[in-house]
């Protein structure tokens, strides 16, 4: 087992562990996580206080237990077939929490991940809007964004890919009824939507980050609580977990920009 002090526990630790708080009182649901620190938050949870939660292959698979990052498919153990047509009969279902990633986040929560600039002449084309409507008023869902900047967290995000508090509220209790955005979860900090007016609010910041960081990073105007506290550490088991079984290649370091 790895001898580790907290002096040891880094940045991308502290986002796996933010990661897996998603997760926690869920019960048996389907966990689908993009990007690495989502992706080890989910295994974190799955081994530790989460033991129900299914975790997939990320293709047509349920996987036993929770595999180490990079590993080599022929070594996985799989629990059942999940095709992707049964994907969609889950997110109806609403028996899926999902951590997707969000190259423009806004102060309401509406996710971009579609295109940048104006939408008749965008000048940069991303992944497009993908799942992200469904998904958003479907089951709850996050967001990871590993470089938090006053380009990734906007004003107004420039296409609205995942559906925000303030446009399900206008579009009505179909689209209110299951729609929950759980966490934002970045680099510099953890955020949610717990406020009256449900705009983006900041829960904690990662040791070596001040208040004034996220502020400095951050496009609109953050509901600031009066006392905000560091992220939660990993445990001696939850870090032992994180280093020796889930990322030993240390993946998530390269990913977290510190």
């Amino acid at each position: 087992m790895t001898d580790t002090t907290a002096t040891d526990i880094t940045r991308a630790d502290y986002c796996a562990v933010a990661c897996a708080e998603v997760f926690r009182g869920d019960g048996e649901v389907m966990a689908s996580a993009f990007g690495t620190a989502p992706a080890l938050g989910a295994r974190l949870a799955r081994l530790t206080f989460a033991p129900d939660l299914v975790l997939t292959d990320g293709d047509a698979a349920l996987v036993d237990g929770a595999p180490p990052l990079g590993a080599p498919p022929a070594s996985l153990v799989f629990e059942s077939h999940m095709p992707y047509r049964r994907v969609f009969d889950v997110v109806w279902s609403g028996r899926r929490n999902l951590i997707m990633m969000a190259s423009q986040i806004d102060r309401t929560g509406n996710q971009n991940i579609s295109a940048i600039g104006p939408w008749g002449q965008p000048k940069a084309q991303l992944v497009g809007v993908r799942g992200a409507p469904g998904n958003t008023v479907n089951h709850t869902t996050s967001y990871w964004v590993p470089n938090h900047s006053t380009r990734s967290f906007v004003e107004q995000v420039d296409v609205v890919s995942g559906v925000g508090y303030a446009r399900a509220a206008a579009a009505g209790p179909s689209a209110t009824k299951f729609h929950e955005i759980r966490f934002v979860i970045s680099n510099l900090g953890v955020f949610d939507f717990a406020t009256p007016d449900r705009v983006m609010r900041l829960v904690s910041v990662h040791p070596g980050v001040s208040v004034d960081d996220v502020v400095a990073a951050t496009g609109f105007e953050l509901v600031i609580p009066d006392v905000v506290p560091d992220t939660r550490p990993p445990t001696a088991e939850e870090l032992a977990l994180l280093r020796d079984v889930l990322d030993p290649r240390g993946m998530a370091d390269r990913e977290v920009k510190a």
